[in-house]
């Protein structure tokens, strides 16, 4: 069959996805990649085909409206301003999704993108299939994954999904209009179109594992949990030379790292991190990223993009964002954390790893001081129940096969 893989937002959102298509191509399928043009190298490397998208995620977080983000305290008012973001951005892609879907049997629609692809599918006549990164639908177990790690008690929680997911529809009502018009479809208000699916059991299936989000007990039959797919790694990749030679001269370093977020001063910030690297007498990787981080000194290494598959296993610990990628993939190293959630669902990833025993604690990146940093990074190094409880959850990932319940949904298109 020939899938199509969309998906929107920065690298996070998209490196998940190489892994499946390159796992859904050696089962045979014609797998296209369409996502972001920055994005064409990740596609090349995994063995899939590309259809670019425009919008540049990074020039628009770095853009005005972008920074702005900074300036918002709490994840009700971030959320709030990155709807009000994101509603023009949408209505950009949908040409570049409408063409990509033309010559396709069958989309597979990112959660940034539920509303637009499963549109573009009924006015082609082509199924689709939901592939989330995080729990999107509303459940009483939890609160809403967007608005951090917060929880609001079982009704209060499935109420904060229902207004999470009403201004979901707010983000796509205008673009979804105008493509069903387009498209020949009749009108459809984005919030009725939403509960349609719902009633026909439209399948989603996540790309975690239950053994970091159980499957909530109240989530209708149509919403599954796969398992994780991992972003592709080349059998045969290498770190580079002077990675391995930084890696080699002293103990494990520490992986500092903050992804696709972004920050307002990355000199100050990087100078902190350094700070608490050194109080806690620790080396460290640190990855530049779309913050810019940046580390001197021989007990410091600076990096560009490494697969996380062939680095984090060789850290003694790893700082990060709390991105869903990055999460899974400290996850999947058996390797301990210190969390510093930046936004969104980054809260909401933090504070599983806590719950799971494989980190000490969650710091905040806008209170993050490097004492603080240096006492988690003491922590989490010296007491090894966090390294043993990692690597036990590791192996446990490592059984499972993401891919796989992907696979069986095409199966049981192609046989419909």
């Amino acid at each position: 069959m020939r899938v199509a893989l969309m998906t929107a937002g920065s690298r996070g959102d998209v490196a998940p996805y190489t892994g499946l298509g390159h796992g859904l191509a050696a089962a045979g399928h014609r797998v296209t990649l369409v996502t972001h043009a920055r994005f064409a190298p990740l596609a090349a490397d995994a063995g899939i085909g590309f259809r670019p998208l425009p919008v540049d995620p990074r020039a628009e977080l770095a853009s005005a409206r972008g920074q702005g983000l900074h300036r918002s305290r709490g994840g009700a008012a971030k959320f709030a301003r990155v709807v009000a973001m994101a509603r023009g951005l949408v209505g950009e892609m949908a040409d570049g999704l409408l063409d990509a879907a033309q010559d396709q049997d069958v989309l597979l629609v990112s959660g940034s993108l539920g509303p637009l692809g499963h549109t573009i599918g009924a006015g082609l006549g082509r199924p689709t299939v939901g592939v989330y990164l995080q729990p999107l639908a509303a459940t009483a177990e939890f609160g809403p994954p967007v608005l951090g790690a917060r929880g609001y008690g079982a009704a209060g929680n499935l109420l904060a999904g229902r207004v999470v997911g009403a201004a979901v529809d707010a983000i796509f009502a205008d673009t979804v209009r105008r493509l069903r018009t387009r498209l020949g479809l009749p009108p459809s208000r984005t919030r009725a179109a939403r509960r349609a699916r719902e009633r026909q059991d439209w399948p989603v299936l996540h790309g975690f594992s239950e053994l970091v989000v159980p499957r909530p007990r109240d989530w209708r039959p149509g919403l599954r949990v796969a398992g994780y797919w991992w972003p592709y790694c080349p059998p045969a990749g290498r770190l580079p030379c002077r990675v391995e030679e930084f890696l080699a001269a002293g103990p494990a370093p520490v992986f500092v790292g903050l992804g696709s977020a972004t920050v307002p001063d990355p000199d100050r910030l990087s100078r902190e991190l350094v700070a608490a690297l050194r109080a806690a007498g620790l080396r460290g990787v640190m990855q530049r990223g779309w913050s810019d981080l940046a580390a001197d000194g021989e007990d410091m290494l600076t990096v560009d993009e490494l697969p996380h598959g062939l680095l984090f296993p060789r850290m003694a610990a790893v700082v990060h964002h709390a991105g869903a990628g990055t999460t899974a993939a400290a996850l999947r190293a058996g390797v301990p954390a210190v969390p510093l959630p930046v936004q969104f669902d980054a809260g909401f990833w933090a504070d599983r790893l806590v719950g799971l025993g494989v980190a000490p604690t969650a710091i905040p990146l806008r209170r993050l001081a490097s004492p603080s940093l240096a006492a988690a990074l003491r922590r989490v190094v010296d007491d090894p129940g966090y390294r043993r409880r990692a690597a036990a959850l590791a192996a446990g990932l490592r059984a499972e096969d993401g891919v796989g319940p992907v696979l069986s949904a095409l199966d049981g298109i192609a046989d419909a």
